[in-house]
């Protein structure tokens, strides 16, 4: 049985940076452990990485975003220290908007028979790749580590994970 485990934009914007909260400061310690475990089961490992030109602010997204994070190139964009490590022998997908349509094409052209998906942020990134993979292996089983994932606001990672729920997206505890 083949299995994939996901690690969304753990990246220091989002957890400490221009768009950090201490929800996503405290999952990075759960995160690492799961990444262990999977890689210790020769899980096959990907993540993503939110990724920014300077030109953000000018950018559909920046202009209801208006908050330069994740720049190519800048610690921002970096993945947390405590994950680095870890990347350095797994593919890494930058993506420029939520859902990474090269990451579809990955799972597409890999044969998973399971695809577990952490990280941040629950209510964007997590959710739109979810739907995303859902979309394209509708009979692969996916589900989110809620514990492994937070939201921009504790009240939106709960609706996401509901809302992956009732699209037929396992949620563990």
């Amino acid at each position: 049985m083949s299995k994939l485990l996901v690690v969304v934009d753990m990246q220091n914007d989002f957890v400490t940076g221009a768009l950090g909260t201490k929800e996503a400061e405290a999952i990075v310690d759960k995160v690492e452990e799961k990444i262990v475990k999977e890689l210790s089961e020769e899980t096959a490992v990907v993540f993503t990485k939110d990724t920014h030109n300077k030109n953000y602010l000018s950018t559909q997204e920046g202009k209801k975003l208006p908050i330069e994070h994740c720049i190519k190139g800048t610690d921002g964009w970096k993945l947390v220290p405590q994950l680095e490590d870890y990347a350095l022998a797994c593919p890494i997908i930058e993506k420029n908007t939520f859902g990474s349509i090269e990451l579809a094409k990955f799972v597409e052209h890999n044969s998973f028979d399971e695809i577990e998906i952490i990280g941040l942020c629950t209510d964007i990134c997590v959710i739109s790749n979810a739907l995303l993979l859902k979309a394209i292996v509708p009979e692969t089983k996916i589900s989110v580590f809620a514990q492994c994932c937070a939201g921009v606001t504790p009240e939106t990672h709960k609706n996401a994970l509901e809302a992956m729920k009732i699209c037929q997206i396992e949620i563990e505890e």
